[in-house]
């Protein structure tokens, strides 16, 4: 199975240091859903990773995040493309859990409910959490400038290996245009 995992605030949609609370903040990065997309109709299954504490916080419910879910999906399905499975940490920083990125709980529960190793796999994140929580489980990482990727990059967090592209549209251009990359 070609597989991609994708975080979502700050790869495919805008990010915001007070959380996505609600579909009507929910708004696409320019060309992520096109991006999407096309991984699709390249064969990618496409499945996305993220941290979500704003439950355990009390910024949003379930229900909240469901209609922000499905708004990812409409949107995106106007462009003929899809998400296969969305995955998320409810929990909050001091939980503990072997969930939140960058411990590889969250990975780990994708390749055990795929039935698909992530060795390789390209996750692309927009944090060092994401870039972890990748090389723990031997996946391949990339890094995104938007949400709090050129931020993360200036602080100089993210190892010098690891490929960093404008946004996911880059990203997902260097992936498919580079031979055997597929």
């Amino acid at each position: 199975m070609k597989l991609i995992i994708l975080d979502m605030d700050g790869v495919i949609n805008q990010d915001s240091d007070d959380f996505i609370k609600t579909e009507q903040e929910w708004e696409a990065i320019p060309g992520s859903l096109q991006a999407i997309a096309r991984l699709n109709h390249s064969g990618f299954h496409v499945v996305t990773a993220s941290n979500q504490s704003g439950l355990a916080r009390g910024k949003l419910t379930m229900h909240d995040l469901n209609r922000i879910h499905r708004k990812l999906h409409t949107h995106l399905a106007q462009y003929g493309g899809v998400i296969d499975a969305i995955f998320f940490c409810p929990h909050g920083p001091d939980e503990g859990c072997a969930c939140r990125k960058p411990e590889p709980g969250l990975l780990r529960e994708i390749e055990s409910r795929l039935h698909t190793p992530l060795y390789g796999v390209p996750v692309i994140g927009d944090r060092l959490t994401d870039v972890q929580a990748a090389q723990t489980v031997g996946a391949r990482p990339m890094l995104v400038r938007t949400g709090k990727g050129q931020k993360q990059l200036d602080e100089g967090l993210i190892p010098e290996d690891v490929p960093v592209h404008d946004d996911l549209a880059q990203a997902t251009s260097a992936l498919l245009d580079t031979p055997g990359a597929g």
